[in-house]
């Protein structure tokens, strides 16, 4: 079933505007976003735009249809930072050469990131290509954009792209070419004809993973390597170019160049979408301040991936995002209500339309989630339960965590209630410290009014825990 009627807009970094969204094809619309570099865990922000472009290719699916949409998303598997892993591994002691050591780091990384971006309730993208499967590709892109006038080798096996070859360069990221030299991540390399020139391809020494090529066996550089799969898997033209605001320059601007260059019959990407950073506690996410930490860490600290789906779709994509200890709880609160009434659901009905006029306008996130509260405040369990599943919050099933464990807490309770009766005669507390800090310990709710005692097991409820007590 397709909704293509329904009315999408998007910001265009482009033209810094929003804008209606007109595929090309409606039969074939077509995304990618740049994905990770491979070398280590994914941090928080590098789940961002996971989640962002997710929610995104659900739209685009629920509105043109599944088999009408391809979503790409790569993995740089060819890298500086992975040769570096992987040489303190064999420095270490790890047996096997440099190569297979990288190909070993390279494996385990990915197999980390698409577990860690399950967990988000993130589905896997239509292709994930990754950079090592298309040197081929990036070898005919570079000869093409040398013979075109717009690339040189140097003589020493590197070779440049000529950014003055290219009138466009800085449209999208709006930058003058005084800013751009001074923000540039600029690579070392010998006889640039301009500071503004940036790598195609450098020399890779024998121990280091590199492949032929006409300027001697080296292997790509960064930039080269999406423009080359996106045209392989998406054509000259295609719909939409996502990724965090921090690739706007120089990667993405350096993409457009090479691909333009190229490929002047085609326009590259005609919408591109870019979303904000990511702090902690309202602090810039660094290891210097101990508030780094990966997806793996909060999921390992028993913080539920539903719940960081949650915390960042309540910030439009286009604006910083502040996770925080706070929002984590309250979002583990609202989820286990609305899944309580989600569950009740028979059928999958349509997603409420708020909910899908939400998304439709730039990816209204944070809207959609309100009027997800207003479903579950009506209890409108069929037209929630559809819209869960349209966020990615919901899979049909409760998760574990989210269903309330049941347990015969009334010995625990008039143990509380005596220690408390007691308590109040010789106004000694420290009973009823202990016995309430045992029973917050085992992940029981403990709620004391004049009424009595009353004693709920909570989410990560271990009645073994209660032994002490006993």
């Amino acid at each position: 079933m397709t909704h293509s009627d329904l009315t999408i807009k998007i910001h265009n970094s482009k033209t810094r505007k929003k804008e209606v969204f007109e595929p090309l094809d409606p039969k074939n619309v077509r995304m990618y976003v740049c994905g990770p570099t491979v070398y280590d865990r994914a941090h928080l922000g590098n789940a961002r735009p996971v989640v962002v472009f997710d929610v995104l290719n659900r739209l685009l699916r629920y509105a043109y249809g599944d088999e009408h949409v391809t979503y790409a998303r790569n993995f740089t598997d060819v890298d500086d930072k992975i040769n570096a892993t992987a040489l303190m591994r064999k420095e270490a002691g790890a047996e096997g050469t440099l190569e297979e050591l990288v190909a070993e780091r390279t494996e385990e990384t990915i197999d980390w990131y698409l577990k860690d971006m399950g967990a988000l309730g993130a589905l896997e993208p239509d292709h994930m290509p990754r950079a090592t499967g298309y040197i081929a590709q990036m070898i005919v892109m570079i000869e093409d954009l040398i013979k075109r006038g717009h690339a040189y080798p140097d003589g020493a096996g590197h070779v440049l792209f000529s950014v003055k070859s290219y009138p466009d360069y800085g449209k999208l990221s709006g930058r003058s070419v005084d800013d751009m030299i001074a923000g540039a991540r600029v690579e070392v390399a010998d006889n640039k004809r301009d500071p503004m020139d940036f790598v195609l391809w450098k020399p890779s020494t024998e121990d280091l993973p590199g492949w032929e090529s006409p300027w001697g066996r080296g292997r790509p550089g960064w930039h080269i390597e999406c423009s080359a799969m996106a045209h392989d898997l998406l054509g000259e033209s295609f719909d939409i170019h996502g990724g965090g605001n921090d690739l706007q320059f120089p990667h993405h601007e350096n993409e457009i160049a090479q691909s333009c260059c190229a490929h002047p019959e085609g326009e590259f990407a005609r919408y591109w979408m870019h979303n904000e950073m990511l702090q902690v506690e309202g602090k810039k996410m660094s290891k210097s301040l101990g508030n780094f930490f990966t997806v793996r860490d909060l999921l390992d600290q028993g913080i539920p991936g539903e719940v960081i789906r949650f915390v960042f779709l309540s910030t439009h994509y286009g604006k910083p995002m502040d996770w925080t200890a706070k929002k984590a709880k309250e979002a583990e609160k609202t989820l286990k209500k609305w899944y309580a009434i989600a569950e009740t659901a028979l059928d999958n009905e349509e997603p409420y339309i708020g909910v899908v006029n939400a998304l439709a306008d730039d990816l209204n996130t944070a809207q959609a989630l309100a009027e997800i509260h207003q479903l579950a405040h009506a209890e409108d369990a069929p037209s929630l339960r559809a819209s869960l599943l349209l966020l990615g919050l919901f899979n049909g099933t409760t998760p574990e965590w989210a269903t309330a464990p049941t347990a015969d807490l009334s010995e625990f309770e008039a143990l509380l209630a005596t220690a408390r009766e007691t308590a109040m005669q010789t106004k000694d507390f420290s009973e009823v410290d202990r016995v309430k800090a045992a029973l917050l310990e085992a992940g029981v709710e403990v709620r004391m009014s004049k009424a009595g005692v009353e004693l709920l097991p909570g989410a990560g409820f271990d009645a073994s825990k209660l032994d002490a007590l006993k």
